[in-house]
């Protein structure tokens, strides 16, 4: 088996952080969040890189890594876009975005050709989830059998608005039964004073347990999850044509899988604390982070 691939998602329009955070530096020498992901993902073993972007950050994105990582990984791009031809869809609907992060892993359907883990690019993992999927990918991957690194909810939350986490039921097998997608994840203080940690559903709100495991978009698949969204995408199309901000996420999919007994999905659990960056408030956090690994010397000065 060949090394696996990392697939970034980095298509997102970043509305709420307010420029274009995939490639905003965060390191000593500018570096960006998918630069350690890069680093991390190279030192673990993975052989290939998949950029999914919108076509017109593709100059941009280019400049920042094609040289850099020239020689260390093989790079290539996959876009997303509102073209729904390319999914047997034939019809044109008017959307202000694509469809979701399931939509864009669709969308590298032809750069993805074994076992690949994907992530956002916004996110900083560490390296011990590189380490873990990777070994994951290259010894228990199979089309039945794929996993998702389960954070626990308290170390990836902000304290300067919303988040949206998949939230998993992990089985006594260490499985996922299921990951329902958490568009409105915050702080709340309670009547004692502490702050809990709430999500919104139907306007209604309730509390959700620190130690709840939360996938970050951090999973470890094969080419099959692929054919199974785009086999679902139809459907959910036509039954949100007329909702522009509909989005096809990723946990649906192996919800679905799981539910109709067409693979295992293991959560690999870490106790890592998760930082990111979704509104531009977090950056200075993400900065002292980083600054520390540097010091602390998990990371060098200059990655490339």
């Amino acid at each position: 088996m060949g090394k696996p691939t990392l697939v970034v998602l980095a298509a997102g329009m970043a509305s709420r952080y307010g420029s274009l955070k995939q490639v905003d530096g965060f390191g000593p020498n500018d570096e960006s969040i998918i630069d350690y992901s890069i680093y991390d993902a190279i030192r673990a073993g993975f052989g290939k890189v998949v950029f999914i972007i919108r076509e017109e950050f593709e100059q941009v994105m280019r400049e920042k890594f094609d040289a850099k990582l020239a020689g260390k990984i093989e790079v290539a791009y996959a876009f997303q876009d509102f073209d729904l031809s390319k999914f047997g869809i034939d019809r044109t609907i008017e959307r202000a975005k694509p469809w979701g992060t399931a939509h864009a892993v669709m969308s590298a359907k032809d750069q993805v050709d074994g076992p690949f883990c994907v992530i956002n690019a916004d996110d900083f993992y560490g390296s011990d989830a590189f380490e873990k999927m990777a070994v994951f990918l290259s010894n228990e991957a199979t089309d039945d059998r794929m996993c998702l690194m389960g954070f626990e909810v308290g170390n990836t939350m902000s304290d300067y608005g919303y988040v949206s986490r998949g939230v998993c039921e992990v089985d006594q097998e260490g499985n996922m039964a299921s990951v329902t997608e958490r568009t409105k994840i915050y702080y709340k203080e309670g009547g004692d004073g502490e702050k809990k940690i709430v999500y919104e559903e139907d306007g209604v709100t309730r509390e959700l347990a620190p130690d709840a495991r939360v996938s970050m978009n951090f999973w470890g698949f094969t080419p099959r999850i692929i054919q199974v969204a785009i086999d679902l995408f139809p459907e959910f199309v036509e039954n949100n044509a007329d909702n522009p901000k509909s989005e096809f996420f990723i946990p649906s999919i192996p919800d679905y899988m799981v539910k109709n007994g067409m693979a295992d999905f293991k959560v690999i659990p870490t106790s890592s604390k998760w930082f990111g960056v979704t509104y531009v408030e977090d950056k200075p956090i993400v900065q002292e982070n980083i600054s520390k690994l540097v010091n602390d010397g998990v990371y060098p000065k200059e990655l490339f």
